[in-house]
């Protein structure tokens, strides 16, 4: 038995259909747009290679536009329980900008501190605030340790048992 269809049947069923292409379309398009560019996703993590650190010269990196401060600590330097150790190695990673206003302390070789320039704010090798103004020790970037690679922005076990502890 046939089925009779009239114009106005069909064009219906084509707008229906067209519709339809249309709205999944659309739904790719706007998913498409809430995802994170991938420039995004890859400003947000940093990978720093430890293993050509020399004990008690600090290295500065970038991350997100914030100085990082890296120091490998030596055979006299007392580890704190913010340090990350890897391997038998300790290490001090912080961001490196006061806790008082923001400034971009410098380090002195040969008191073993980060010294603030502008209101005499002192950080020891471990980052803790030692004198001066600042109200809190240099805060810790979220990080994840992969081998001898520290990931800044990401947040692996290491970072949370040291967070716990700070």
């Amino acid at each position: 038995m046939a089925i009779e269809q009239s114009r106005r049947d069909f064009l219906g069923m084509a707008f229906g259909a067209v519709s339809a292409v249309g709205g999944i379309l659309a739904l790719g398009a706007m998913k498409a747009t809430w995802d994170p560019l991938p420039s995004v996703m890859a400003a947000g993590f940093t990978t720093v290679d430890l293993s050509p650190l020399k004990a008690g010269e600090p290295r500065t990196v970038t991350w997100r536009g914030k100085p990082i401060f890296l120091l490998k600590h030596t055979k006299d330097m007392k580890p704190a329980p913010t340090n990350v150790k890897i391997g038998n190695d300790y290490y001090t990673v912080v961001i490196g900008l006061c806790t008082h206003l923001g400034c971009i302390p410098a380090w002195e070789p040969g008191k073993k501190i980060w010294k603030c320039a502008c209101h005499g704010g002192e950080f020891d090798y471990n980052a803790k605030n030692i004198f001066g103004p600042p109200p809190r020790p240099l805060d810790i970037p979220p990080f994840k340790i992969e081998g001898t690679k520290l990931v800044l922005g990401e947040e692996g076990p290491e970072y949370k048992k040291i967070v716990g502890k700070a």
